[in-house]
């Protein structure tokens, strides 16, 4: 259950906010935004993984200013460190809506990866969103806040 005045909390957000959730897969997008390329990589990514019989990752994400990081929630190991610039798009899934995904582009690479969890519920998965978006008004505000509003 989220506090009314949860927009307003930004102290949690500069440590980081955790969300448990399951990973489900990722794919290849041609575009770093849309909602019709998310809702066409997740439909991709959710049939992939109703497909596959195993159990899927139970990961913590974290959602900063500094970007999105996952862990292992079984053995704490750090999945992945995505910087808060690499990513180009986050959304919930309008069909699936404990569907959570974002796009970032891989460092090495370029490529555009489309990564979805399933959260328990669509409440979980709109408040990863919302705070994902925060992140991204944080961080443009520091960044601003340091380079003098430039």
């Amino acid at each position: 259950e989220l506090p009314e005045s949860w927009a307003d909390m930004q102290e949690p957000l500069l440590e980081g906010m955790c969300f448990t959730l399951k990973y489900l897969g990722m794919t290849l997008v041609e575009k770093p935004k849309g909602e019709d390329m998310a809702a066409a990589a997740i439909r991709r990514i959710v049939a992939t993984a109703r497909v596959g019989a195993r159990k899927f990752q139970k990961v913590i994400l974290t959602v900063s200013p500094r970007g999105i990081s996952l862990q292992d929630a079984d053995t704490k190991e750090m999945v992945e460190n995505i910087s808060i610039y690499r990513i180009s798009y986050c959304t919930t899934d309008k069909l699936q809506n404990k569907v959570f995904a974002y796009v970032a582009q891989r460092q090495e690479s370029g490529a555009l990866e489309c990564h979805a969890f399933l959260s328990p519920k669509k409440k979980i998965a709109q408040a990863v969103t919302l705070t994902v978006a925060q992140a991204f008004q944080m961080a443009l505000d520091l960044w601003e806040a340091a380079h003098g509003g430039r």
